[in-house]
């Protein structure tokens, strides 16, 4: 029985007033090609600045090493070496910066593949199995606490020290030697219908009844983990610190289905949770001290928290427009950021710089545009337009696109089978979406369509693209838009939108061979735009067809179904029948992806029925 996994996660600040808990969800692919993914949750010390830097540093020191080095014959050796990293990333920040002295971290982490759970941990935080009713803590407990409750367990009871807290921490990740760090050499095997739990020790505020409890009620992973920090919140304990929970529901994996009929009524999406409230730029300032630890033999006082990175959330309350984002919905996983592939020799160099695109001519560009990269960029071929919808209003810009050949995935060398073999194919002439589909064009279809809004609150509407919106949305909306401008809209095939991505260059990246800061929001892009929601539309250089947005910021279904590899893959770019149609291939890498998983070639697999926080569209339109 094959399984796979659909994971979500939130945070809350409880009694805090800032957010010092930071967590991560990026998809992976196993050896053999199976989805898999890595989760991170870290818990920061160190006061309101030093404890938002701590978490977040290790977070991403520790998702670099995994994505650089996975698959691995052995994840347990990759994950303690991640936290080896994550502990060096923070003793060298500490080194340049003695300000920050005393700030460090617990954390937990977890890859899941074939259904194995291997995990790490140093620290209080948890990781929980709930299997027929029962809930399990498979990590240990670096406590004080937990270290009494061990020994006693033994068989060898220790006497408490007077002085000591249960609380007070045994080991953690502060710079210094770490005292003990939990990584079994062996997985723990999974099953269908186990769920998994991933928190920071805020979630202790909850009995093991109240967990199960609340997790039985909870039908998907986003449902469970808004229900437990609802719980949190409802418990008012006093000085509630701040909490975070990732679920991850383990299922068999679905079978293929046949594509929707088209006539057929477009299941209504479910509305994402309240948005939360924006992270504000963590100061560099002396540490405050807000949860008291013990580093046994190192007589250092820890104090832990920090908030937002990939798939991150800040504040239990939303913020105000626009800064807020709604938490990710359960996410089936998929294939891992990665090493851009090396020129091959006969490929030609990127094409050289030349005036960026003028702004579009039939709708206002979106303001706060961030300055981009001195990447190649060009005007469209030709002049864009937009079709009139039946009251009279503009439908989406559209930019004509010439027909042309192109090398479509990556050579031989690359690690990555689901992008090989690289094949030449011809794309036809069409028009392709200047933007990614905006909240408010989404919102006339599904007013229409009587279908409920996503809720992409504190979003500028008119600049923001949608999410929260499945395949299936997608591809209806593309007929509404068809019936309201007489013109033929679909979603592009896969060809089609690599080819016009990648704007037929021969480099991984539409401006280059190379990963350039600010070039597009992506986790890691040095972009200064918020890690945890997309920006707006329009906000870096368009590629040398004039298209804005073809890597980073939202990702992007194609119409597609799933193919594992480009075996047999048509010469024309024509939508590639048969595959795996319970899922719907998305393009382009998101807000939330690194810097190598927004090339043009990457290809990433989700549930077609499904919503996600980092998906959206853009379409095309046939001459």
């Amino acid at each position: 029985m094959a399984l796979t996994f659909e994971l979500a996660g939130a945070q809350i600040d409880g009694a805090r007033d800032y957010q010092e808990d930071a967590f991560l969800i990026t998809h992976l692919t196993d050896a053999n090609g199976n989805p898999s993914a890595l989760v991170i949750v870290a818990d920061g010390m160190g006061g309101h600045a030093a404890g938002n830097v701590a978490s977040n540093m290790a977070v991403q020191a520790f998702n670099k090493h995994v994505s650089a080095n996975y698959p691995a014959d052995n994840p347990a050796d990759v994950l303690h070496e991640c936290v080896l990293r994550a502990n060096k990333a923070i003793k060298d920040t500490i080194t340049e910066t003695p300000a920050l002295s005393g700030m460090g971290c617990t954390m937990v982490a977890a890859i899941l593949e074939s259904g194995k759970l291997w995990w790490a941990s140093v620290g209080d935080s948890n990781v929980y199995l709930l299997r027929n009713k029962e809930l399990l803590k498979k990590n240990a407990d670096h406590s004080y606490g937990g270290f009494l409750d061990r020994m006693a367990a033994a068989g060898t009871p220790v006497k408490p020290e007077p002085g000591l807290a249960r609380n007070m921490l045994m080991s953690a990740v502060t710079g210094d030697e770490i005292n003990e760090i939990d990584v079994p050499q062996e997985p723990f095997l999974l099953q269908a219908g186990d769920r998994v739990l991933l928190a920071s020790d805020g979630m202790d505020t909850l009995s093991d009844g109240k967990v199960i409890q609340f997790s039985e009620w909870s039908k998907s992973p986003k449902e469970c983990a808004d229900a437990l920090l609802k719980a949190v919140e409802d418990a008012k304990m006093p000085k509630q610190d701040n909490t975070t929970v990732v679920v991850v529901n383990v299922v068999e994996k679905v079978e293929a289905v046949p594509a929707p009929a088209p006539v057929a009524a477009a299941p209504a999406p479910v509305a994402a949770p309240a948005p939360a409230a924006a992270m504000p730029e963590p100061k560099v300032e002396a540490p405050e001290k807000s949860k008291t630890g013990l580093i046994i033999g190192i007589a250092a006082a820890v104090v832990i928290a920090a908030g937002a990175g990939l798939y991150f959330s800040g504040g239990k309350k939303p913020a105000p427009p626009p800064s807020g984002l709604a938490e990710p919905e359960g996410a089936t996983v998929e294939t891992p950021a990665e090493e851009a592939d090396a020129p091959e020799a006969a490929e030609a160099p990127a094409a050289p710089a030349v005036e960026p695109a003028p702004a579009a001519k039939t709708e206002t560009p979106p303001a706060e545009a961030a300055p981009g990269p001195a990447v190649a960029a060009q005007a469209p071929p030709t002049t864009e337009f937009s079709d009139k919808l039946k009251d009279g209003t503009a439908g989406p810009v559209m930019i004509p696109i010439k027909a042309g050949s192109f090398e479509m995935g990556s050579p031989g060398s690359s690690r990555f089978a689901d992008e090989r073999p690289r094949h030449t194919v011809k794309a036809n002439v069409l028009s392709v979406g200047k933007y990614e589909i905006t909240i408010a064009q989404y919102e006339k279809f599904a007013k229409a369509a009587g279908k409920k809004i996503p809720d992409n609150l504190y979003l500028e509407k008119e600049v923001h693209p949608v999410f929260f919106v499945s395949w299936d949305d997608a591809f209806y909306y593309a007929k509404w838009l068809s019936e309201q401008t007489g013109k033929k809209y679909r979603l592009p095939s896969e060809a089609e939108w690599e080819y016009a991505a990648g704007a037929g260059q021969k480099s991984p990246f539409w401006w280059g061979f190379e990963e350039v800061p600010n070039a597009a929001h992506c986790f890691g892009c040095a972009t200064g735009f918020d890690p945890r929601k997309p920006t707006k539309i329009g906000s870096f250089k368009p590629n040398q067809f004039g298209l804005y947005d073809t890597a980073g910021n939202i990702a992007e279904w194609v119409q597609d179904c799933w193919h594992e590899n480009y075996t047999g893959a048509p010469a024309e770019a024509n939508t590639w029948e048969g595959g795996d149609c319970a899922y719907r291939v998305a393009r382009g890498g998101a807000f939330s992806s690194p810097p190598q998983s927004i090339r043009h070639a990457k290809r990433d697999k989700y549930k077609s029925d499904a919503l996600y926080d980092h998906i959206g569209f853009r379409l095309v339109r046939e001459e």
